[in-house]
């Protein structure tokens, strides 16, 4: 009943089983049990003209589809994340991830058919009587379906458990659509506007009120036409580019100003070490309601990063993270938020591909950096606080699997290594 990805989606068009990208452990059997809860209350992804060759992926695995694929059946309910790359048709290289999270409802069936020009999956042209026909003949199609990866299931938990599908609809670009390149568009450009650019450019410039209103076109023709002479001037004759509003991740903006209006010179210096003032900010402007939103907004843009490749995302990460662990004064009145975000950091850190995490480390060492910072500040904690102990239990954790020492400030101010 549960069958095999293998008939399915296959690495590669010549079969050839050697190929290691991107290959996950593709289960050929799960307890029977799970199975048949699983089968009879799982949700349904059919995936309509998906080319061969696509690289296709739900949670935390990926594979290449092959020329049967048409979706992925028994998901468990909940907020999963569908991620997909097709091959240049001409080139044959893959190009850039698209990837969206979708709440699946127990027993649905979500429908969505490849589109070639956009080469995306999207429901645009999907019916209501599509689906009651597909729901009709679920038994014809299950052969096609491949069974959801369960064994890799408790890891997307341990990545996502708290990203809800409100907060999964705020952080969703409006086009629902997470690319891994950022989409520019054009703002409108011409003559004048470059013109005005370049006066802004240069407050020396001045323009000449004389002549002709033909005699001036003609100069600004010149102008416009000629050879630039110097890479500013090249710069002002290229059209302004920014980023489509509708492909932007609603990410939650960090606080320009780190400390309180009105602060005195050592409030601000105090609040420019410590981010408590900028965590209450955030909480308090968009997760009011929920302080745990902002652990699920982490989650959502490491996930972003690490499944749908946006570097944007990897950066939201990198300053939320970085406004956790220097949040001292804030540690006090937020311990069950700190605490989680301990329990999540943990799982970021387990779940990593080993060859990812070296080459944080090796770039600029963010990680252990920050962490530093956290750790310095949990010591602070009264020795029986339970979130100190929480904490110092997770340095050690750290420092026995990677041999890192927190516990001594080197003249760098990062983490030396245990010999």
């Amino acid at each position: 009943m549960v069958g095999s990805y293998r008939s399915l989606i296959e690495l590669s068009k010549d079969n050839s089983r050697q190929r290691k990208a991107n290959e996950a452990k593709i289960p050929v059997e799960m307890d029977q049990e799970t199975a048949q809860v699983l089968f009879r209350e799982g949700a349904i992804m059919v995936c309509l003209d998906v080319p061969e060759g696509t690289e296709f992926g739900i949670d935390y695995a990926s594979w290449t589809v092959g020329p049967q694929f048409k979706g992925i059946k028994m998901i468990p309910p909940g907020i999963h994340f569908i991620y997909y790359s097709a091959r240049d048709k001409h080139s044959g290289e893959i190009i850039p991830r698209t990837g969206t999270f979708i709440d699946f409802q127990q027993k649905s069936v979500v429908v969505q058919k490849w589109d070639d020009i956009k080469e995306e999956l999207t429901e645009d042209g999907v019916s209501a009587d599509d689906i009651q026909r597909i729901r009709d003949n679920l038994k014809d199609l299950d052969r096609f379906l491949g069974p959801y990866p369960y064994d890799g299931y408790k890891k997307w938990i341990s990545l996502s458990n708290f990203i809800t599908p409100e907060l999964a609809n705020k952080l969703q670009p409006m086009s629902r659509r997470i690319s891994s390149v950022t989409d520019f568009v054009s703002e409108v450009s011409n003559t004048q506007s470059r013109k005005t650019r370049k006066l802004s450019n240069n407050t020396n410039n001045s323009v000449k009120q004389d002549g002709t209103s033909t005699e001036k076109n003609s100069e600004e023709s010149r102008e416009e036409n000629a050879e630039p002479t110097s890479l500013k001037e090249a710069e002002s004759k290229l059209p302004d580019m920014k980023v489509r509003e509708e492909s932007k991740i609603q990410f939650s903006l960090i606080p320009k100003q780190k400390y309180p209006p009105g602060s005195s010179p050592t409030e601000m210096t105090k609040y420019s070490i410590d981010s408590s003032y900028a965590l209450e900010s955030i909480l308090r402007t968009y997760y009011c309601d929920n302080e745990m939103g902002i652990l699920g907004e982490i989650q959502f843009a490491f996930i972003c990063f690490l499944m749908g490749q946006v570097l944007d995302a990897f950066e939201q990460w990198k300053n939320l993270v970085h406004v956790m662990c220097t949040s001292e004064e804030a540690l006090k009145n937020h311990s069950s938020l700190f605490s989680n975000f301990i329990g999540m950091i943990h799982f970021h850190i387990q779940e990593t591909p080993e060859d990812f995490f070296v080459d944080i480390l090796s770039e600029n060492n963010f990680l252990t950096s920050t962490l530093q910072e956290f750790f310095s500040n949990l010591d602070n904690l009264p020795s029986d606080s339970e979130l100190r102990k929480r904490g110092l239990k997770f340095r050690d954790y750290l420092t026995q699997k990677f041999k890192w020492d927190f516990t001594s400030e080197p003249d760098d101010y990062a983490p030396t290594v245990v010999e």
